[in-house]
């Protein structure tokens, strides 16, 4: 038996990591057949001036695809893990450009967000993955 909290981050994981809409449109019915809500938006540009963009982003992608109501607890929740996900690519990143995509799943009180990015100055790409997990109040869905 998977863990609630491991299964939401995996399927946060492989949303991040479609190549097209069509599968992001198969994970996400997949995923909700499973009882887990998810979302996913791309996003490209410099990465420290990118910061408070990305979160943004994550934060509207997460209530447009219905994953998160409009409430502070779930706004919180998804710029909290949003921004320890680019903590954690933050090494690799910092002073150069990134593009890829950002995903966003949730069941229960389980929130995780992956980003997973390709880093890249010229033709010399690396590619980063970051992870964050948050508690979200459940009666909030």
């Amino acid at each position: 038996m998977i863990a609630q909290s491991k299964r939401v981050a995996m399927a946060a994981l492989k949303m991040a990591m479609t190549e097209s809409r069509e599968e992001e449109t198969e994970l996400k019915e997949f995923f909700a057949r499973q009882g887990i809500k998810t979302a996913a938006v791309d996003y490209g540009g410099d990465y420290v001036s990118s910061v408070k963009k990305i979160i943004e982003r994550a934060v509207v992608a997460a209530k447009r695809e219905g994953v998160i109501k409009e409430t502070h607890g779930d706004e919180g929740a998804v710029a909290g893990a949003t921004r320890e996900a680019l903590t954690q690519i933050m090494p690799k990143a910092i002073g150069l450009n990134v593009g890829g995509k950002i995903g966003v799943a949730r069941r229960d009180e389980h929130l995780t967000v992956a980003i997973f990015f390709g880093v890249g100055l010229l033709h010399l790409d690396e590619v980063a993955m970051g992870l964050g997990h948050r508690a979200a109040p459940k009666e909030s869905l």
